[in-house]
């Protein structure tokens, strides 16, 4: 009898230290399992998608708000991420986008930029003349990103934990229509992607038409068939 109660208290030891195993393993298996949703996603790509929905803090107008990425549906979006506040190339495109904000409210487009920083280190950033390396007044929001879970989202956030230099146009139904990643030490052009914005309006406002290499608005566009594409080709 003593043996057969040993044997019993041995198993249910054994069966209480498994169930403890695999409790502890929930969590590091649902992490795993996040982590893999997120690989998957990243793996298709996300220009032609629905831009991944996002609620955060941002700064604008010095003032802290929430920002929701669809509540600008029926406009159309440049959305852009930067590495981080206080730093060198950032406030050089940051600037520049600002200073042309009016180009693109024009054509019926906001902008808003995103990086891995706090709300609180936008504001600090904003509030730092443009003469020291700050950015001044800015004419569209500052996201912030401190979880890093947008930039995760769009596929730019580094092994080191900072968005790469991702740029993403999307449309007035919220789906991405153009997507750029450059590495970190070079900024993007205002001018390439108001270029890019203007196609795209082209195109959806005239479907029976696409864009040749390098169009800008008034060249000559072409048509989507062997016989229509020859009409270009014969006037270039």
């Amino acid at each position: 009898m003593a043996a057969l109660m040993s044997s019993r208290s041995s198993v249910a030891a054994q069966l209480g230290a498994r169930r403890q195993s695999l409790v502890a393993a929930r969590p590091v298996a649902r992490a795993v399992s996040r982590r893999s949703a997120v690989v998957q996603a990243h793996n298709k790509p996300l220009v032609g998608s629905v831009a991944p929905d996002f609620t955060a803090q941002a700064v604008f107008d010095q003032e802290f708000v929430e920002i929701k990425l669809s509540q600008y549906r029926g406009k159309y979006v440049i959305l852009f991420f930067y590495p981080l506040d206080f730093t060198f190339v950032c406030p050089t495109e940051i600037t520049a986008f600002s200073d042309r904000y009016a180009e693109f409210k024009e054509v019926n487009t906001e902008v808003l930029g995103v990086s891995v920083d706090s709300q609180f280190a936008h504001l600090a950033w904003i509030q730092t003349d443009r003469k020291e390396g700050g950015l001044g007044d800015l004419a569209y929001p500052l996201v912030a990103d401190l979880k890093k879970e947008i930039s995760d989202s769009y596929g730019v956030l580094s092994e080191d934990g900072i968005a790469l230099r991702g740029l993403f146009i999307i449309d007035r139904e919220g789906v991405v229509q153009h997507a750029t990643i450059n590495n970190l030490a070079f900024g993007r052009s205002v001018d390439e992607t108001k270029r890019v914005l203007q196609a795209l309006q082209y195109v959806q406002a005239n479907p029976d038409e696409v864009c040749p290499a390098g169009w800008t608005p008034g060249a000559k566009t072409m048509k989507p068939d062997p016989k229509g594409s020859k009409e270009y080709f014969s006037a270039v």
